[in-house]
C-alpha cells in the first residue's frame, strides 16, 4: 500500500468539517479544524472525464464548486449520494457545479467502462473526473472516501467535509457560498431526500460490525479451520460457529491480495455480524459469466430481511463488479450468522460492509 495514499475508508458516524473562513453554521458535536487557505488545484491529472468535457480550475472561476471524492463500491459514499445528487439538481442554475472525482480502491474500479456503467446505474449526472493515478487526490491532500471540498467563486477551498452526515450544515455552506457569489433568490429550505436501497442512511445505533476486506492484504478475523494460503488454490472448511465479526471460507478458493476467488461450484463464505444491512463487494471473474448464489441468515432464507439484490428465498446472481446489498434485517437487530453459497465457480469476493 502506498505510503502517500491512505486507502482505508473512514468509518465515520458523524462527518468531520474543516473550515477555512468559518461562518458559524455548525451544530455542536461536529469536529472542526482550521486548515491553510489554498486554491482548487489543477484537474489536469484526470485520466478521463464522464458526463462532461474536461474541466479546469480556471474555467470554474466564478462558480461555486463542490468536489466529491468517491469510488463506486464505497458504502460510505453511496449513503451520501442522494444528498449530493439533490444539491446538484437544486442549485445548478444558481451557479453550483458538482464535480465527482472517482478514485478507485479496487483494481476493477480503474476500468472506465465499469465507472461509466456505475454512473448510469446510480444516476450520477454531474461531471466526473477519472483519477486513476490519484493525481487530484494528492493535490487536494485527501486521505479518505468520501470527502467533499467546498470551493468559492474565487477558486478558494473554504471547507472540507469527510465522511457521512452533517448534510444540513453542508447545504448551508453551499447556500452561503452562492450568496457570496451574487446568486439571488436562494431557497431557504433544505432539500428533502428519501434515500432508498443502498443509499439509505445506516442504522448506527445497532451497527456493531466493521468493514472487512476479504483479500489477504487487509483482512481481519479470518477463521476457517486451516490457515490462509496466499495465492494458492486450497480447500477450506468453516467452523460450526463463528465469533462476532469473524468470517470463514469453505470450498475450493484462492486467496489473493484484494479478493478471494472461487475455483469450483458450491463454495461458501460465512460471517457473524450485527447490523441492519449487509453488503458484499463482488463480481464474476469473467465478464459476461454470471454466478448464481444463495444467501441465508442463521441457516434460514432471509425472506423479509432480504436486501435489494436477492429474492425472498435468498437467491441472486453476480453479474458485474459492484457492491451487492444482500440483507436488510428487520427489528430486533442482533448477532446473526450470514452465509452465501455460490452455486457456480468464478465468483470473486472483495469486501463486506454494513449499515
Amino acid at each position: 500500500m502506498s505510503k502517500e495514499i491512505n486507502r482505508a475508508r473512514r468509518r465515520v458516524l458523524a462527518s468531520s468539517l474543516m473550515t477555512i473562513a468559518g461562518i458559524g453554521l455548525f451544530a455542536p458535536g461536529a469536529a472542526y479544524a482550521q486548515v491553510g487557505r489554498r486554491s482548487l488545484p489543477s484537474l489536469g491529472g484526470a485520466t478521463g472525464w464522464l458526463n462532461s468535457a474536461a474541466l479546469t480550475a480556471d474555467s470554474l472561476r466564478g462558480k461555486v464548486v463542490l468536489v466529491d471524492i468517491w469510488t463506486y463500491t464505497c458504502i460510505n459514499w453511496l449513503r451520501t449520494l442522494a444528498y449530493v445528487r439533490a444539491w446538484s439538481d437544486k442549485y445548478k442554475n444558481q451557479g453550483l457545479v458538482v464535480i465527482g472525482v472517482h478514485c478507485p480502491e479496487f483494481e476493477f474500479e480503474k476500468n472506465i467502462d465499469n465507472v461509466r456503467r456505475a454512473t448510469g446505474d446510480l444516476r450520477v449526472k454531474h461531471p466526473v473526473a477519472i483519477d486513476n493515478d490519484f493525481a487530484i487526490w494528492r493535490a487536494l491532500r485527501n486521505n479518505a472516501w468520501p470527502s467533499r471540498y467546498f470551493v468559492d467563486a474565487k477558486g478558494l477551498i473554504r471547507h472540507v467535509q469527510v465522511g457521512e452526515g452533517e448534510y444540513a450544515q453542508a447545504e448551508m455552506i453551499i447556500k452561503q457560498l452562492l450568496s457570496e457569489a451574487g446568486a439571488g433568490d436562494i431557497d431557504r429550505n433544505l432539500v428533502a431526500v428519501d434515500a432508498q436501497g443502498v443509499e439509505a442512511q445506516a442504522d448506527w445505533r445497532n451497527l456493531r460490525s466493521p468493514e472487512t476486506y476479504v483479500g489477504y492484504e487487509r483482512t481481519d478475523n479470518f477463521s476457517s479451520t486451516s490457515r490462509a494460503l496466499l495465492d494458492t488454490r486450497h480447500a477450506y472448511a468453516a467452523p460450526a460457529r463463528l465469533a462476532l465479526n469473524h468470517w470463514a471460507l469453505s470450498g475450493d478458493w484462492t486467496f489473493r491480495k484484494q479478493l478471494a476467488a472461487l475455483n469450483a461450484p458450491n463454495g461458501r463464505i460465512a460471517f457473524r455480524f450485527q447490523a441492519r444491512d449487509l453488503h458484499l463487494v463482488m463480481g464474476p471473474a469473467a465478464p459476461g459469466a454470471p454466478v448464481r448464489f444463495r444467501v441465508s441468515i442463521d441457516g434460514q432464507s432471509p425472506r423479509a430481511g432480504r436486501g435489494v439484490d436477492v429474492d425472498e428465498g435468498g437467491n441472486g446472481r453476480v453479474t458485474e463488479q459492484r457492491l451487492y446489498q444482500l440483507l436488510r434485517e428487520q427489528s430486533p437487530i442482533r448477532d446473526r450468522q450470514f452465509e452465501i453459497e455460490f452455486l457456480d465457480s468464478g465468483a470473486e469476493a472483495f469486501a463486506f460492509t454494513f449499515g
